[in-house]
């Protein structure tokens, strides 16, 4: 397995059990989804899972989550604080619970032991060890199972996991700074800075969370990035650099940084042998792309899935975004767009490549969040899956 982002699993909350009643299953379900999402970045590969217990008139008796890989799961968590399980309880839980042994004792085994009756699963797992086996031995022994309680939400919580079961490949976060005019560069190509202090702040938390974040090799020989979360996050990511012809210098910051976090290169297959085996002596990864002169990035992204990473984050350059764009493989954009406007013809783009031939007929996207952030404003969007990307 080759080198994705180190969890930092130095300090966890604990969490208390409030007293609280709730006044429908759905608020039951919101609060499971509540407690997964505080495991992003610290679970992955595994996904974000939350669970929460309740009696026959709602009231919570205990919950828990998922807190980090290879660490007890939500359903563990949540049994654990519980004293007693009462008749007619209820376990409602983010993803279906799985039947299996790995890293840790089948959920299955704990809810079925714990006499609970009544579960609510809001996705089903795809994963193949589980795929509907969990829900299928709990409703074998007599136990109500109802799925699909709040599933959009609990999916796009768990997107990132339930594409790589589903396709093999990780979920991909594009980013990019632009003036209101839509440029990321001057036609100089002077870029420093488009988005303000802060939003670079929101950045580094976004990078803090990642498997890997990649650039062109164009980018790493203009700016020479560490591409590194600064302050760190739950995570150290892997750096990665298309590069077809194997250009990164040693001496660049990502070389002599490895120490910090790893380096992938990407390469096509006619980079030089020379220059290849100076960077993997360096200790550098390749990825050599055995169809192509360039670095291609389905194959690349299928390599990356093999790996396990599941987030995978595109800085650029346009070149770059452009390539993933029109191979379809963005699932998410982070867009911070500064109070600032460059103008001209030749002035840099986000997003290069080919493009569509027109404009389509709905919108692509769905807007997850938008914020003002002191004079930037932030958009994250989603592409939908009934219109094409690139």
């Amino acid at each position: 397995m080759g080198p994705r982002a180190i969890r930092h699993f130095a300090f966890f909350d604990r969490m208390t059990t409030p007293q609280q009643q709730f006044p429908n299953p759905e608020a039951v379900m919101h609060r499971a989804i509540e407690l997964a999402r505080q495991g992003i970045g610290y679970v992955e590969p595994n996904p974000p899972v939350g669970a929460v217990i309740v009696d026959a008139n709602l009231q919570l008796i205990a919950e828990g989550y998922h807190q980090r890989f290879g660490s007890d799961h939500a359903e563990i968590n949540a049994f654990s604080k519980s004293r007693a399980i009462p008749d007619g309880a209820m376990l409602f839980v983010t993803l279906e619970p799985c039947c299996h042994h790995g890293k840790t004792p089948p959920c299955t085994d704990v809810i079925l032991n714990s006499g609970i009756q009544t579960v609510y699963v809001a996705v089903r797992d795809p994963a193949p060890h589980v795929d509907g086996g969990g829900i299928r031995k709990l409703e074998e022994h007599g136990v109500s199972v109802h799925v699909g309680l709040l599933a959009g939400d609990a999916a796009e919580l768990a997107a990132p996991f339930l594409k790589r079961m589903q396709t093999g490949l990780p979920y991909v976060h594009a980013k990019w700074a632009m003036t209101l005019d839509g440029k990321i560069a001057a036609a100089s190509g002077h870029s420093q800075w488009i988005s303000n202090a802060k939003s670079r702040e929101r950045v580094h938390e976004l990078r803090g969370r990642m498997d890997a974040i990649v650039v062109g090799i164009e980018t790493a020989l203009t700016d020479d990035p560490l591409l590194t979360a600064r302050p760190p996050g739950p995570g150290t990511a892997a750096r990665i650099v298309f590069d077809s012809q194997a250009r990164l210098p040693i001496d660049s910051q990502l070389v002599q940084t490895l120490d910090a976090a790893p380096v992938i290169v990407a390469v096509g297959n006619t980079a030089a042998v020379e220059s290849r085996r100076n960077l993997e002596e360096a200790g550098v990864e390749l990825i050599i792309c055995p169809e192509t002169k360039q670095a291609d990035a389905r194959y690349v992204m299928e390599e990356l899935g093999r790996q396990e990473f599941s987030n995978i984050l595109i800085e650029g350059g346009g070149a770059l975004l452009g390539t993933f764009f029109d191979d379809g493989l963005i699932d998410e954009v982070h867009v911070f767009i500064g109070s600032k406007i460059v103008g001209g013809k030749a002035s840099l783009s986000p997003i290069g490549g080919i493009g569509l031939d027109a404009i389509p007929n709905a919108g692509q996207l769905r807007y997850l969040e938008s914020q003002t952030i002191d004079d930037d404003i932030y958009v994250r969007a989603k592409f939908v899956s009934d219109e094409p990307q690139g």
